[in-house]
């Protein structure tokens, strides 16, 4: 990674060098039924387990809560914090491989269960994006654009950056926000000490604001072998700081997809990546794309694959952590994927009338604000 600042750069280095004890790269091909162990038991590990068993493979969930949405779906579970060393070495000896469905999986986890099973994707993916300053160093360093980016200590240093960055910039903590959640839009260098205030303690970066036309997000693959499938880059629309919407295709030139799929590579090839990550990125007014982040795991936005196309982003995770040849990626339908969340269920029987609907309901009980209940694929011919 040269050129990338020191941080991002040693983290890198010093986490590719575990790569034997971790067992990253590892990539003899698993047989038929042979057993995946899941970090984490939300609705992206739910479809991961579905899509192994399609596969032949059993699946072991590891999560916390005993009524998971993945629990439902997977042949075991192993309820247990993330702490407990003694549940996670039971659920590594009893895995294949091991893979996980959400990036803020304790570091020490994946160390533990690495030395008992190969983890894919490897923890040097999981431990840039658990930190957003260190995510955009590493982007950065790869001569990928990314919004102007600095680390903030006060609410001194965050009105100098607002001046550097043009007084309307995005406050954020660097660990542990999703949907929107550890972030605030400040408009003014006024409204810096209130924002600073309502984030601390947390480690935090600003950011500066991009006025884009819309975001679009690259779902890709890379396999045990450096085969590589991107699917089309969707179109994104939040409300609330939670996707609602995404679509295929994505109303911007061929160029800019192409473009899309290119940056997606890079950064999967820098990292050794096996498996699939989402790559959000924003279109700029000008047309350049700008990285907003990495997911390394199967992402909401790729969730139109399901239906859309004959191997789905969730079977060429699992193909890749499992030595196996990649899916195509191609499209042989258009899609809107619109995410169910909370009340949204209610609608659920008008949904069902519908004859180009595909539901899939994660098998949550309770519908609350801001919860994602499902999704809907709302499919129409290619043309």
């Amino acid at each position: 990674m040269p050129g990338a600042p020191v941080e991002a750069r040693q983290l890198l280095t010093n986490h590719m060098a575990k790569a034997d004890l971790l067992a990253t790269t590892e990539n003899a091909q698993l047989k038929t039924g042979a057993t995946i162990g899941i970090l984490g038991g939300g609705q992206l590990g739910r479809m991961l387990a579905m899509a192994a068993a399609r596969l032949g493979m059993q699946t072991i969930i590891y999560d916390p809560a005993a009524d998971c949405p993945a629990a439902q779906t997977a042949n075991r579970q192993i309820t247990a914090d993330f702490d407990d060393e003694s549940n996670l070495r039971e659920f590594a000896r009893l895995s294949d491989v091991i893979t996980y469905e959400f990036e803020n999986i304790p570091l020490e986890t994946v160390e533990i269960v690495g030395v008992d099973a190969p983890v894919k994707p490897g923890i040097s993916a999981l431990q840039i994006s658990q930190d957003r300053l260190v995510e955009k160093e590493f982007i950065s360093g790869l001569d990928i654009a990314t919004a102007p980016f600095a680390p903030v200590e006060s609410v001194e240093k965050l009105q100098e950056h607002l001046a550097e960055f043009g007084d309307k910039a995005i406050l954020k903590t660097r660990r542990f926000g999703y949907d929107g959640k550890g972030q605030i839009l400040i408009n003014s260098p006024q409204e810096a000490a209130v924002g600073f205030e309502s984030l601390q303690p947390n480690l935090l970066i600003v950011e500066g604001f991009i006025d884009f036309e819309l975001e679009i997000s690259a779902i890709a693959t890379r396999g045990a072998d450096g085969n590589f499938v991107c699917y089309d880059p969707a179109w994104n629309r939040h409300a609330d700081g939670i996707l609602r919407h995404s679509t295929v295709p994505a109303p911007v030139a061929d160029e800019i997809l192409k473009e899309a799929t290119t940056i997606a590579r890079k950064i999967l090839e820098a990292l050794d990546y096996i498996g699939v990550m989402g790559v959000e990125l924003f279109v700029a007014r000008s047309g350049e794309l700008i990285v907003n982040e990495i997911a390394p795991r199967v992402h909401n936005s790729g969730h139109w694959t399901e239906t859309a196309c004959t191997v789905s982003q969730f079977e060429n995770h699992i193909r890749a952590i499992c030595g196996y040849p990649l899916g195509s990626g191609e499209r042989h339908a258009n899609c809107e994927m619109q995410n169910l969340i909370g009340d949204d269920i209610n609608q659920l029987d008008a949904i069902l009338a519908e004859k180009d609907a595909f539901i899939h309901l994660y098998g949550k009980t309770e519908a609350r604000p801001g919860r994602k209940m499902g999704h809907v694929n709302w499919l129409s011919p290619l043309k």
